[in-house]
């Protein structure tokens, strides 16, 4: 039978966020089970995407990625696809009427990553965080408004801010990583070589800027997503604070990150502020 296959392709999917991110599994367990599982198929499509074009160096990543795109085509048109990830993400796709626009843009910023390494110009920035971002928190919107469309509308600039911010905030912790390992700068107008405080300021006041309409946003999700989206909004907001006590200079020698005790604590503490009607 289908059903079990598309269980499997479910719990691949759920088993996927698990292993490669504990910070957006754990907003992830924060939503409520009707949409939990949309959200971690989600979550599987874009990390496997980004996987191709990011880590397997020691393969034809262009061949893979290619190869990858065709089975979604054929995922999305047939209603199945013998990936796990992709068969469980076309699902959510039909579910809810998710755009091809939405998904073609996000893969458009991925292969760019096979051969961009330099974003020289605003245009070209703003161009690579829509799909890579802001198209995946429209894609998650999607499933928190169940389809309804003018709920979208409504909630859709402030959902593109939250996801640009949290693009921003990754960009600045893996500095040294995209940097060095992938030869990769993605602020324009920035020489990461001299990094300083007047230029990492400029960059936290524009994340600060994305974190203040996309928390509107968040005041207004239904019952079912407003939590989970508002853990990761704290946890990401944690992760901005850390990097602003950060010297310039050090930013690119190494990772910032949120330990998991810290991550608990913010979970208990986000927890007692929604309960006690203080999200607003």
């Amino acid at each position: 039978m289908k059903a079990i296959f598309d269980q499997v392709s479910n719990q691949c999917s759920r088993k996927a966020t698990h292993a490669y991110s504990t910070s957006f599994s754990l907003a992830t367990k924060m939503l409520a089970p009707t949409i939990r599982q949309d959200i971690y198929n989600i979550y599987g499509f874009v990390r496997f995407a980004d996987e191709i074009v990011d880590t397997f160096h020691d393969y034809p990543k262009e061949e893979l990625f290619d190869r990858f795109v065709a089975d979604l085509d054929h995922a999305l048109k047939n209603e199945i696809s013998l990936n796990p990830i992709l068969n469980s993400f076309q699902h959510t796709v039909r579910k809810y009427g998710i755009e091809r626009e939405l998904i073609d843009s996000f893969l458009k910023s991925m292969r760019m990553d096979l051969y961009k390494s330099v974003y020289k110009t605003q245009e070209e920035y703003a161009e690579y965080i829509y799909g890579s971002a802001d198209v995946v928190g429209l894609m998650c919107l999607k499933v928190f408004v169940k389809g309804d469309n003018a709920r979208y509308n409504e909630l859709k600039d402030a959902a593109m801010s939250l996801g640009s911010a949290f693009q921003k905030v990754n960009f600045l912790r893996d500095l040294k990583a995209d940097f060095e390992g992938l030869s990769r700068t993605y602020f324009p107008n920035t020489d990461l070589q001299a990094l300083d405080e007047v230029s990492k300021q400029e960059i936290i006041a524009d994340i600060e800027a994305d974190f203040h309409k996309g928390y509107q946003g968040i005041l207004n999700l239904p019952a079912e997503a407003k939590f989970g989206v508002f853990m990761a909004y704290r946890y990401y907001k944690r992760l901005l604070k850390k990097l602003k006590r950060v010297p310039a200079m050090e930013i690119k020698n190494k990772r910032i990150r949120v330990p998991n005790y810290e991550k608990i604590g913010l979970l208990t503490r986000s927890y007692v502020k929604y309960q006690l009607n203080l999200v607003r």
